[in-house]
């Protein structure tokens, strides 16, 4: 996949991932795709380890949108236990 790609899964995934876990979380639509970007690679990294299949395998895969967007609930559940330790 081309980093156009990654780019729009990074952003729908992202989305679909603040969606799913409604509350308060850095705005912003570049914010978002870095959370989409890094939960696709966490995703596909887990598929692989976890079930041993590839499942990053091209833009209209489903197994690639299944993967973004479960890692990027997982980098949004870090983000947010993190977050929320810091006291202001």
């Amino acid at each position: 996949m081309g980093i156009i790609a990654w780019i729009l899964i990074g952003l729908f995934a992202g989305l679909i991932a603040k969606a799913l876990m409604p509350g308060k979380d850095p705005g912003g639509c570049i914010i978002t795709i870095i959370i989409g970007i890094v939960g696709g690679l966490l995703g596909g990294w887990l598929g692989k380890v976890i079930f041993g299949v590839d499942s990053i395998d091209g833009f209209f895969s489903l197994s690639t949108w299944i993967a973004a967007i479960v890692g990027s609930v997982i980098v949004l559940l870090i983000y947010r236990m993190v977050a929320g330790r810091r006291v202001r």
